[in-house]
């Protein structure tokens, strides 16, 4: 078992990455989309943090969160929403993958990878960086040419607050080159 430690940092600002179990595509559904949406809503309701930027693919997910001051378990709340999402999802009749007998002695379904891989947000250039190479994430995957393209990103809300062009992203912004985050 590998001894890998999160970093806890009450009020502190997260960058996730969070993948489908065997990389199934189930984020390619509509169904599904807005299923996980109102999970994370309601999630938010219940254990409040600022979702500052998102971009859902059809594998996986990337987003930056800001928890509030105090608080920095966002580990019970990714627990929630995978849980939740995974109960939903197979109630309204969805299949899983295949899983191992380890992952099913664990009570492990097989929707989500097990863990979700995490970076503590250090200063504003690194917000900056992480949000750019979310919203960069689905041009990076060749689904789209530029991210204003890819409908299921937070990217469309920061083109209305200014803080980029329509345009911005239709090659690599130089800020994330090398950046391997999947």
């Amino acid at each position: 078992m590998s001894d890998y430690r999160r970093c806890y940092q009450p009020g502190g600002t997260f960058f996730f990455t969070v993948v489908v179990h065997r990389r199934r595509p189930i984020f390619s559904n509509d169904a599904a989309r807005a299923q996980l949406g109102t999970i994370i809503r309601n999630t938010q309701n219940e254990l409040p943090f600022e979702l500052v930027a998102i971009c859902l693919l059809p594998d996986h997910l990337h987003a930056v969160w800001s928890l509030p001051v105090g608080d920095a378990d966002y580990s019970t709340r990714w627990k929630k929403i995978k849980g939740n999402f995974t109960s939903e999802w197979l109630k309204s009749g969805h299949a899983e993958s295949a899983i191992t007998a380890s992952r099913k002695k664990k009570g492990e379904r097989g929707i989500w990878q097990r863990r979700f891989w995490e970076h503590t947000i250090n200063d504003e250039t690194d917000l900056e960086k992480h949000v750019d190479y979310i919203h960069y994430n689905p041009v990076k995957h060749g689904y789209v040419k530029r991210p204003w393209d890819w409908p299921f990103s937070s990217f469309r809300r920061f083109v209305a607050a200014q803080h980029y062009p329509k345009d911005w992203g239709r090659s690599e912004p130089s800020n994330i080159s090398g950046m391997d985050l999947e």
